[in-house]
């Protein structure tokens, strides 16, 4: 990937997206296309055909997607299912007819059998049934990553997909209700210590398994897959380590200075027990996450701090 090259990022306004550009410029790259959803609507087939048709993209990058924490994932089955597919579809067909060199697909570690062995392999994909509670944004993500497959297979395409764990930082969503676990618990114990309160409530039981990834280590790995992977089988990009949610919950608590009780809410769904990336593959291409988990919780927190971002919000009943 040259430095001269015209790359668009599809999605730049959100977590994945933003680290992305910010990425890119910090080494060298200025040809950055960007356009907000006001500007280019990625559900509309003919308003990407035309933007793509126009534009002369070298590398696309595809960071854009409806996405949600698992309640909202469970409720709206539909909505995720319905709106990933089309945004994918749209702007990689879109991406093969008007000559864009390479292009990443981002997907998520959801893709992988609920029961899948640990750690999860790239080849573990389609060996089993999906996680229920976010099926139809799986199933989206599987569906696109197919589709840069099959352009890849029949026309040549140089179309490839990676696959994030979990991740979290700067420009994460905090909504109290749509976000995934960091942001919302990280919102949860913000609150806890300006209420002065003694509890935090932590859904489920905290014993399930996840491995998550500072935003900006996930960019620089993108970076590193555009300018050294080629091949239709996807790549995982994960730290290869896990916690529970009770080992993050208690890390979340050190970092905010909550000195409360953890109290875990055995209503709320668990999701999968266990999910832990082999990351095998990416680091043979030299590629290894800079921050620990508690670095990145103390970056992130920090960035909250410094601009804000609870400010002037609605607190949320802890």
């Amino acid at each position: 990937m040259n430095r001269d090259e015209r790359i668009f990022v599809a999605g730049h306004r959100g977590l994945v997206g933003s680290a992305i550009v910010r990425c890119l410029r910090n080494q060298g790259y200025e040809d950055i296309v960007t356009r907000s959803r006001e500007e280019l609507d990625l559900l509309d087939q003919s308003a990407v055909a035309e933007f793509l048709s126009g534009q002369k993209i070298d590398v696309c990058i595809i960071a854009a997607a409806k996405v949600g924490g698992i309640l909202f994932n469970r409720s709206c089955q539909a909505d995720f299912l319905y709106e990933n597919l089309m945004i994918s579809a749209n702007v990689i067909h879109a991406a093969a007819i008007n000559d864009v060199r390479k292009l990443l697909y981002l997907g998520s570690s959801c893709i992988y059998p609920k029961m899948a062995p640990q750690p999860i392999k790239e080849e573990y994909l389609l060996t089993g049934p999906l996680e229920p509670t976010n099926e139809g944004y799986a199933v989206a993500k599987i569906a696109a990553m197919k589709l840069c497959e099959k352009y890849r297979e029949q026309y040549g395409k140089d179309f490839i997909s990676a696959q994030p764990t979990n991740l979290y930082g700067p420009g994460d969503n905090f909504h109290p209700d749509h976000s995934h676990v960091i942001p919302g618990l990280m919102r949860r114990f913000h609150e806890a210590v300006r209420l002065k309160s003694n509890e935090v409530i932590i859904w489920g039981t905290g014993n399930p398994m996840r491995e998550f990834l500072y935003v900006d280590d996930l960019a620089e790995a993108i970076i590193c897959v555009l300018k050294n992977y080629s091949d239709a089988a996807p790549i995982n990009i994960g730290t290869g380590l896990d916690c529970s949610i009770r080992e993050l919950a208690e890390t979340m608590a050190d970092v905010t200075g909550f000195k409360g009780r953890l109290r875990f809410d055995t209503s709320k769904p668990d999701g999968t027990p266990r999910k832990v990336l082999d990351i095998t593959k990416i680091n043979s291409l030299g590629w290894t996450p800079r921050h620990s988990l508690k670095e990145g919780l103390k970056e992130t927190y920090d960035w909250i701090l410094a601009n804000g971002i609870f400010e002037n919000q609605q607190a949320l009943a802890v």
